[in-house]
């Protein structure tokens, strides 16, 4: 899924994170109403390549702001993966995800538990358990300062 899909280009004008919500998914076949329907705590869970495309924040960010506490997928871009560390956003890479969504064993709506720190997934509904890569130490304290100029700000400060 390409960032195009995530947060379309016709809105890059917007400046203000919290308002990029509204816009999430807008042009991905199916998801049309995301923005409408996404509650705090949802999470996104994504096969392979999520993010592919340009650079833009944005896709970050209307996701983070619309209180999705992180992305599961399989693999990701490059460039979306920095841009999510850089602002304090978790990504968790997960084997064989593409094949639970597939299959099934994952499904939209299902309730997941999810544990950064061990790379751990559970779905609630169906008690498929997956293991992901956990968050490095180092993400995880870019994450706990707030993102990549908090971190560097409070190393300096030491």
């Amino acid at each position: 899924m390409d960032t195009d899909l995530i947060y379309h280009n016709k809105y890059l004008a917007e400046t203000n994170p919290s308002q990029m919500p509204q816009y999430a998914f807008e042009y991905y076949p199916g998801m049309e109403n995301y923005a409408k329907e996404v509650k705090p705590g949802d999470f996104v869970v994504a096969g392979k390549n999520f993010g592919c495309g340009s650079s833009r924040e944005h896709a970050v960010y209307c996701l983070q702001y619309a209180g999705v506490p992180c992305v599961l997928a399989e693999t990701c871009s490059r460039i979306y993966y920095r841009n999510a560390i850089n602002n304090g956003y978790p990504v968790l890479f997960v084997k064989g995800l593409s094949d639970a969504i597939k299959s099934g064993a994952v499904r939209n709506g299902d309730t997941l538990e999810v544990d950064l720190d061990a790379g751990s997934i559970r779905d609630l509904d169906t008690g498929m358990e997956i293991h992901g890569d956990a968050v490095s130490d180092l993400e995880h304290e870019i994450m706990e300062a707030g993102g990549l100029f908090a971190y560097m700000k409070a190393q300096a400060s030491k």
